[in-house]
């Protein structure tokens, strides 16, 4: 017989609780557990557009890559238990300001190089934009949900919701980007 390595299950969510950030259960079907489970939905999402995008722009998937790492920071704020909010720490455990600024500066440099046309987007001008524009919607409906979080009691950080925010007006610049010029197919008048 071989030795086992550790396992993935542990059998404490079995009476429908999960476990908080630093101690603490919550029921799995808590607003707040909601809200962690929609931004790891948009992490899954983000991952597609990356693999979709590996080869024809490795950069942009770089890019998206170091957006699904912040959303871990998200989660891992959402999930913290509020009476250890001191152990948490900027963008690790806790979204800071300093992570939306950079949100900010990120899409102010990509709409300089390449400004949005005013016109209604279409998604699916290529495989990585539709597929981003399928985490940009699930981003939105991680807002939502952290929206619904707060409004059933939760302490939820300013940060999170401002983060969430410009995170879902990223991941449509991303993804205008990634459809380059299929983004501006003439109108059929």
């Amino acid at each position: 017989m071989s030795e086992q390595g550790p396992r993935i299950y542990t059998k404490t969510g079995d009476d429908g609780t999960t476990g908080l950030l630093f101690g603490g259960r919550v029921g799995k079907d808590d607003p707040l557990v909601a809200a962690c489970g929609d931004v790891d939905e948009a992490v899954a999402a983000l991952g597609l557009a990356r693999a979709l995008l590996a080869d024809a722009d490795p950069a942009l998937a770089a890019d998206v890559l170091a957006l699904q790492r912040q959303f871990f920071v998200v989660a891992a704020d959402l999930m913290a238990n509020p009476r250890a909010r001191d152990k948490t720490v900027d963008g690790l455990s806790r979204v800071s300001a300093a992570m939306v600024d950079a949100l900010e500066q990120d899409m102010d440099r990509r709409l300089a190089r390449r400004p949005l046309k005013p016109v209604f987007i279409v998604p699916g001008a290529t495989r990585g934009s539709a597929q981003l524009d399928v985490a940009r919607a699930v981003v939105r409906r991680a807002e939502r949900s952290v929206v619904a979080a707060a409004g059933a009691g939760h302490a939820v950080s300013e940060q999170v919701s401002s983060f969430l925010n410009r995170a879902g007006d990223l991941v449509f610049v991303l993804a205008r980007e990634a459809a380059g010029d299929a983004n501006e197919a003439p109108s059929h008048d």
